[in-house]
This record gives structure tokens, C-alpha cells and sequence, in this order.
């Protein structure tokens, strides 16, 4: 099959382009002219410069492939922004950018199924996958407990209530897919996903090998994980699995405490004597908003900023995969303890540890 994937010089779109030609399909890697193939180096890989931000030059660079290679069979929609420097630069990215590439795949029958000729229903055009986010559904339940005491699972029935900007960039984008009465699409909501290339829960790994741990908040805190490979199987499979239009949570299936990950690290880098450090709340928001204030100031992105603020006071991450179990075959194979394991194995392959 012939699969568009976007953001594919990124940290999960790259696994994505790997996968595709491991499983002998035709993926094209869209990105921006400057955007970096370092981690695109197989020569099967095919290139296409999609600019999401323009409409007039995305429709010209959609019509030009149709009319050179033919229309995408599938679409993996993986990019987006995690990190701007206001909503609003949120909402250009992950909410516009997002509608207009789906809009624009349909006028101009760069998505199989859509051209006038094509005449197929609905349900076997191509498929618009939509990498959504967890952070959309907020904090609802963090202070909802069942009997035996244990935090209550985000499940598909909830009504998100995204705290974030990121969150509300990313729920209004599934909000206004579902106004495409004639898209077939699907959503994905991953948790927090790692691994190898990505650089924010790195700086965890950095943190411990200079024997700090630094955690926040004295309320329990469960987190929920997804390793890279496992949401790029959830996004294969959802393109011929799953029902139009739903969302689906994805985790590895397992709940842990906040110190996990970092012991499981601690353990793979084999570092002594860290020093574990709680900060209360009230310390991470100061930071956070002195971050966010510089980001103003200066323009430069921080990681720790009031966006994130909220992603990390937030204490219940507890998902509801079943309907994923279910619908598209999801079976999670990379529990936190081999997804650190590998990810930490890759870090001082690649000489970032």
C-alpha cells in the first residue's frame, strides 16, 4: 500500500516510515524542505514536501503528486506541535494544519476513494489516521477513586475536558474531523509515548546519570507509558481496523507509580547513589511560569513551561485500552521494563548517554 506519512522526520513518524517498509509497503515521508532525513536513510523511502500551513501550496503539491504517482491508499497524520509559544500558535499546527491536510487529500483525490470518478463508499476509501493525544481528556478523574482505592480509568465514554493548550489544539482538531461527514478517519489517543529519538523523557535519563531523580507532588501519582513500536502497530493497524470516526486510548496496558521509570533507568544505566528529590506543586509552577515568561521574552521554547505544568501535576494517567484490545487488534508488547531497556541501549549507541 501506499501510505502518506507526515511528520516523518520526528521521533514517531520516523519509526513509522521503518515499519511501513518492513512490512513491504510504499510509505512517503512528508516534511517541511528543512526538516532532517537523519533517521531516514533507507533509500526506498520516498519524499514529499507538504507545507500544512499554506493553503494554495498544499493544494499545488497534492494535485502535483496525483498527477505523477496517483493518490495515497492511507494517511498516517503523526505531526503536529508539542511544544509553542501560545494557543494560538497550538492551534495553527495540530487544529489548521491538521483539517486542511485532510480537506485538501479530499479535493484533490490525493486519498484513494475520493476522486469523482471513484464512486466507493465510505467505509473503503482510504483512511485519514489522526495521532491525537491522552492530554485531551484532562484531568477529569484525578480525584476519583473505586472501591478498593485505586484511581479511576479514563475510558472512551468520558467527555474530554482538555487543561493544556496542546490538549485543546488537539481535541478541536477530532472535533471538526467529525463535521467531514464524508471523511474516513480514525483517532488515536496514545499516553505519554517513549523511546529511542525522542528527547523529553531523555532528560530524565540525563537527570539520573548526573544521580538526580526529580519528581513533584507528595499526592500518588500513576503515569501510564506507550513505547514507540506499539503505537506505530496501533496506527498500521487502524488504517483497515476500528470504526470511522472513533477514538481510541492507547497505553501498554499497565499502571505505574511515579517512580517507575526512573528506577527502571537508574537500573539499565547502572548509576549509583542517586539523590531523589519531591518538590512540592507550588515549586513546579513557579518554575513553569518563569519558563513560559522566557519564552515570551526571547522566543526560545522551553520544556518545562505551563503547558507541561499541568501534564505533570496531573495524577491520574489511568487509560481504558479495551476498546482498542478489541477493535484493532491492539496487543501491546513492550512493557515499560523492555522499552527502558531498549531505549537506554540506543541512547549510548547514539552517544547521548
Amino acid at each position: 500500500m501506499k501510505i502518506l506519512i507526515t511528520g516523518a522526520s520526528g521521533f514517531v513518524g520516523s519509526f513509522l516510515v521503518e515499519r511501513a517498509l518492513e512490512l513491504g509497503h510504499e510509505p512517503w515521508a512528508a516534511m517541511r524542505k528543512t526538516s532532517s532525513k537523519k533517521y531516514l536513510q533507507d533509500p526506498r523511502t520516498n519524499f514529499i514536501e507538504l507545507d500544512l500551513g499554506s493553503e494554495e501550496r498544499l493544494r499545488q503539491q497534492l494535485a502535483e503528486h496525483v498527477a505523477q504517482h496517483g493518490a495515497f491508499d492511507h494517511v498516517i497524520h503523526a505531526a503536529g506541535a508539542t511544544k509553542a509559544s501560545n494557543e494560538e500558535a497550538f492551534r495553527k499546527t495540530n487544529t489548521e494544519g491538521t483539517l486542511r491536510l485532510a480537506r485538501l487529500l479530499m479535493e484533490t483525490g490525493a486519498l484513494k476513494g475520493y476522486d469523482a470518478s471513484a464512486g466507493l463508499p465510505l467505509t473503503e476509501r482510504g483512511r485519514f489516521v489522526f495521532v491525537s493525544s491522552l492530554s485531551i481528556m484532562g484531568n477529569i478523574h484525578d480525584n476519583d477513586v473505586d472501591a478498593q482505592g485505586n484511581y479511576v480509568e479514563l475510558c472512551e465514554t468520558d467527555a474530554p475536558v482538555p487543561n493544556t493548550a496542546y490538549g485543546r489544539s488537539k481535541l478541536e482538531a477530532e472535533h471538526r474531523l467529525a463535521a467531514m461527514d464524508n471523511l474516513n478517519y480514525i483517532v488515536l489517543r496514545p499516553t505519554g509515548v517513549y523511546g529511542p529519538r525522542e528527547r523529553d523523557y531523555f532528560l530524565m535519563a540525563d537527570s539520573i546519570k548526573k544521580h538526580v531523580d526529580f519528581a513533584v507532588g507528595y499526592k500518588t501519582q500513576i503515569i501510564t507509558f506507550i513505547y514507540v513500536r506499539d503505537l506505530v502497530e496501533a496506527c498500521f493497524a487502524a488504517m483497515t481496523r476500528g470504526d470511522r470516526g472513533k477514538a481510541y486510548l492507547l497505553s501498554d496496558g499497565c499502571d505505574y507509580d511515579s517512580r517507575a521509570f526512573s528506577d527502571l533507568l537508574q537500573k539499565e544505566m547502572g548509576t549509583r547513589c542517586v539523590l531523589h528529590i519531591k518538590a512540592p506543586i507550588w515549586f513546579l509552577r513557579l518554575v513553569c511560569g518563569f519558563n513560559t515568561w522566557m519564552t515570551g521574552f526571547t522566543g526560545k521554547l522551553q520544556t518545562l513551561n505551563m503547558d507541561k505544568f499541568h501534564i505533570l501535576k496531573q495524577r491520574n494517567w489511568r487509560c481504558d485500552i479495551t476498546p482498542a484490545r478489541r477493535d484493532l487488534g491492539y496487543d501491546p508488547q513492550w512493557p515499560l521494563d523492555r522499552g527502558v531497556k531498549e531505549a537506554v541501549a540506543w541512547y549510548k549507541q547514539a552517544g547521548w548517554l
